[in-house]
């Protein structure tokens, strides 16, 4: 319906059209397509002409073709055509109008049918030929006859296979033009198997095409996706090795701890399904949150509850072991049901999240949800079964009569036997510490930094270049090769491919001044640069020798992103908003020149709205008159004379190729040319243009950009070196203190900042939610208040280690963190259920509280320092690997490590020590 009404309101040669059913992200796939040089063209642009008739009709129909592929978008190239170039001189001699010729060709090109006749039993069908094929016919179509002699195209005008429009072009390697090509994934497709299809196909189409042409990929989604999953998995492999070994050393029971162990596949195995039916594929997010560690806890706590039952009775009966399996895992049953509910309370509300991070999380959340709720589920059905059958007494322990702890379990028990002896007989100092730790870790984060997510990296650069508005094309190609040629003397970089302007159907539209440059990189290991961040360095001081260029470094994946989201392709854009645009372009420099002085800014750059040269035609209405004229046939002078008009099509099998009239090169290729047009005047003469228009060259607007009705134009920049969340407060107060507006005029600020500030809010909000949850369960399992908050303080302790971990890494505050730290919270208070609970069934039994907290600590020792262990050892591959996609890993894992050693801690000593002063002054208070 909209587009309905907006065709009333847009010119009548102009079209509006649905695009491909893709996504901004959906370029998952790009190929150049190459002759090598053996190719028979004798002139590049020959050789050009060939490949886009390659790809146009032979690769490109084939590759629609697959499954999952929404389009084919042909970048660079020439498109064929016939010309028809006229030499006005001969047309005014003849008295012929460029708009006869193109009549002519209309009228002389075309087959016919005449029904059918029958003969003698026979039906014929009559079909009429008359369509042209070449030159030499589009030459002899004749445009009139004076006498008996005819006036044929060829002699007015001179007849060549050209090339279309241009508004594009694509460079490779700085050894000059190629075409290249786009695979558009389709809508809600698999990118992975849609990469995966279009290889395998390329291999088919490689066989049908001619002699001498190649086919050869730059750039694929399927890669990141490849280097990303392959990092997730070696990670997730690693963490299970780890936690076996945990196991085994805190369990002392090879059965124990396979049994334990055998936990992690069959969770995996649940939460697998659970993705195949939700529709969810594995990737760096549905699987990048996935803790082994944290699908054996609930296991851990059972296991361990029944092996140390099991070995108080060594002697007891096959009856006697099932009771007692039975009564352990009933003990633990009601706090590790609702440990793992608190975790997955507090997985849920990450849903709430919104724009991209909710696409970013809510997989990581549900997977995470579904192999922990189906850890709980073996831990308190399977793990007890087996433990009864396969945990005889011969094999608890040395003749079944020992509980073997090992040597350095038993000297860390004593150790934390006196150190919690001192801790419960000094409460005041143990809290006060406690509470003095939380407050500096709690005032460190303004000081920490803050960015929206962790650039990810992708195993290739983009580089977006621009140069001054009214660059022509061949110039922008002789820029585009210098900046590869450049790039290319670096040797960790394998080719570079440059995209100029926009494709041939219009998904981007981008300016021929604009430039995507797509660098791609031999493996990590022969490289000379030590990181990513280093080899950028350097690029930026090559390419900062080349005159009139301005550039940004990105990433394709990132850029698009950045793109689809805000319109901003940086990590901030500063947009200026009001009516005159060179009022906006002038205040946009001063804030350029602001941004750029802040420490950090990086690729500064004002979005071009003015600099494109125009040739304008301003007519004369009394000269126009004076001669019999209309502005339409001014017009249609100009359009037909030096934009060109087609008058037909050739048809050559498949292949069309359209017929364009217009004059020849040199009537049209300068403004003192387009000037002397000639126009034919109702009385028979004819007039140029400079008659009855004044021609004059001036700069124009190149691009009005709009957003919700309003005009605006925006500086973009980057951030290097620093937190993207100062850099944006910093650049904030300096355009608040020195940039002031007119009435009317006003700034907004987007970028990944503005996911950053949105995502903030919302988990502002989240949080609190997240608590109060966490609450409700822990008062429904105590039904009293007083343990509840016991347990809740592991919360705020375990933000002390994450915070913690963030200095000791420099890393940044970013949304990946944050989720880890919402995650730390079930992990904490899953220990600390565990002791309360205990403590609470000791006091039940007679014991007084004291007692009753120094030996749930002593006993509990064990299953807390192991859920603990496990949970952390399980991150720690994910906190260290520097693989492709660990980036977006390593916040999250690094907050959960530095969370659970801290609420450990909490729980061993801070927890007993507040339970029992509070005990001793309840015990006062009785008094």
């Amino acid at each position: 319906q909209r587009m309905q009404d907006a065709r009333g309101a847009i010119p009548a040669n102009a079209e509006a059209m649905i695009g491909p059913p893709a996504t901004a992200m959906g370029e998952v796939f790009q190929y150049l397509v190459e002759a090598d040089s053996s190719s028979s063209a004798a002139t590049d642009s020959l050789r050009l002409l060939q490949l886009t008739n390659v790809q146009q009709y032979i690769i490109r129909p084939l590759l629609r073709t697959v499954p999952g592929v929404a389009d084919v978008n042909s970048w660079g190239g020439l498109s064929q055509q016939f010309e028809v170039l006229a030499d006005p001189a001969r047309l005014a001699g003849f008295g012929v109008t460029l708009a006869e010729v193109r009549q002519a060709l209309a009228a002389n090109n075309a087959s016919f049918g005449g029904g059918y006749i029958e003969d003698r039993g026979e039906r014929f069908t009559l079909r009429g030929i008359g369509r042209i094929s070449d030159t030499t016919d589009i030459g002899n179509v004749v445009l009139r006859t004076r006498g008996a002699t005819p006036l044929f195209v060829r002699d007015v005008a001179r007849v060549t296979i050209g090339a279309g429009r241009r508004y594009g072009a694509v460079t490779r390697d700085g050894r000059g033009e190629a075409l290249s090509a786009a695979v558009l994934m389709l809508k809600g497709s698999n990118g992975r198997e849609v990469v995966e299809r279009v290889r395998a196909k390329l291999v088919e189409i490689r066989a049908v095409l001619p002699a001498g042409v190649t086919i050869r990929p730059f750039y694929s989604q399927g890669d990141v996706v490849d280097r990303t999953t392959i990092t997730v998995f070696r990670n997730l492999l690693e963490g299970a090795l780890l936690v076996v070994l945990v196991l085994l050393l805190f369990l002392r029971n090879v059965r124990a701890s396979l049994l334990t162990a055998s936990v992690i596949p069959l969770a995996l195995l649940i939460a697998f399904l659970a993705m195949r039916f939700g529709g969810m594929t594995a990737n760096l997010m549905s699987l990048g949150a996935l803790d082994f560690g944290l699908l054996v806890d609930a296991s851990v706590v059972v296991i361990e509850n029944i092996v140390r039952r099991l070995r108080a009775e060594p002697t007891a009966s096959a009856e006697r072991r099932a009771v007692l399996v039975r009564e352990a895992a009933t003990e633990v049953g009601k706090p590790v049901v609702f440990g793992v509910a608190i975790i997955l309370a507090v997985y849920l509300p990450v849903g709430a999240l919104e724009g991209l991070e909710r696409k970013m999380f809510i997989p990581m959340a549900f997977t995470v949800c579904a192999a922990v709720l189906g850890s709980l589920v073996l831990a308190l059905t399977y793990v007890p079964a087996v433990a009864a059958s396969i945990l005889t007494p011969a094999r608890l322990g040395p003749g079944g009569t020992a509980h073997d702890e090992g040597h350095w379990f038993i000297r860390l028990r004593e150790h934390y036997q006196r150190m919690l002896d001192r801790a419960l007989a000094y409460p005041r100092t143990v809290v006060a510490g406690a509470a003095t730790l939380l407050l500096v870790a709690l005032a460190s984060v303004a000081y920490l930094g803050s960015e929206f997510m962790p650039k990810l990296d992708e195993g290739s650069l983009l580089i977006e270049t621009r140069r001054i508005p009214s660059t022509s094309l061949p110039q922008g190609v002789l820029v585009s090769s210098e900046v590869e040629r450049t790039l290319r003397r670096f040797p960790e970089v394998q080719g570079v491919v440059t995209n100029l302007g926009r494709p041939q159907e219009a998904t981007e539209t981008m300016a021929l001044f604009l430039g995507d440059v797509y660098v791609t990189f031999t493996p990590r290991s022969a490289w000379k640069a030590r990181s990513i961040d280093g080899l950028i360095a350097r690029m930026d001081s090559a390419l900062a020798e080349i005159p009139g260029l301005e550039y940004e470094f990105s990433a394709p994946m990132r850029m698009r992103l950045g793109e689809v989201v805000s319109g901003i392709k940086t990590d901030l854009g500063v947009k200026l908003f009001g009516d005159s645009l060179p009022l906006l372009q002038a205040e946009a420099e001063k804030v350029r020149a602001l941004v750029e002085q802040v420490p950090g800014a990086e690729d500064v750059s004002v979005g071009v709205g003015a600099g494109a040269m125009q040739v304008e035609v301003v007519l004369d209405r009394a000269a126009i008159a004076r001669y019999g004229l209309n502005v339409s046939d001014v017009q249609e002078a100009v359009e037909g004379g030096v934009g060109g008009t087609e008058a037909s099509t050739v048809l050559d099998g498949r292949r069309r190729f359209p017929i364009v009239v217009r004059l020849d090169v040199p009537f049209r290729s300068t403004p003192e040319a387009v000037a002397t047009t000639l126009i034919h005047t109702p009385a028979g003469g004819t007039v140029t243009l400079s008659q009855v228009a004044a021609v004059r060259t001036v700069e124009g607007p190149e691009t009005i950009n709009h957003e919700n009705g309003q005009r605006f134009v925006v500086v973009q920049a980057n951030v290097r070196g620093r937190d993207l969340g100062g850099f944006v407060a910093e650049v904030r107060q300096r355009i608040q203190q020195r940039v002031t507006l007119p009435a009317g005029y006003y700034i907004e600020y987007g970028g990944q900042f503005e996911n950053q500030a949105r995502a903030t809010r919302r988990l502002a909000l989240i949080v609190p939610v997240v608590l109060l949850a966490i609450g409700g369960l822990l008062f429904a399992s105590f039904g009293a208040m007083q343990p509840t908050l016991l347990v809740m303080l592991n919360v705020p302790f375990a933000l002390v280690g994450g915070i913690a971990a963030l200095w000791l890494r420099g890393l940044h505050l970013n949304l990946s963190a944050l989720v880890g730290m919402i995650a730390v919270f079930g992990v904490a208070i899953l220990n600390g259920l565990v002791l309360i609970s205990y403590a609470g069934q000791l006091r039940t039994a007679g014991r007084s509280a004291s007692e009753a907290i120094r030996e749930a600590a002593l006993v509990r020792l064990r299953p807390v320092l192991a859920t603990a262990t496990v949970a952390a050892v399980g991150f720690l591959p994910m906190a260290l690997s520097s693989a492709s996609g660990a980036e977006v890993q390593r916040p999250l894992a690094t907050v959960v490590i530095g969370g659970v050693i801290s609420s450990t801690l909490l729980t061993l000593v801070v927890l007993p020590t507040v339970y029992g002063w509070l005990s001793s002054r309840e015990r006062q208070s009785a008094r």
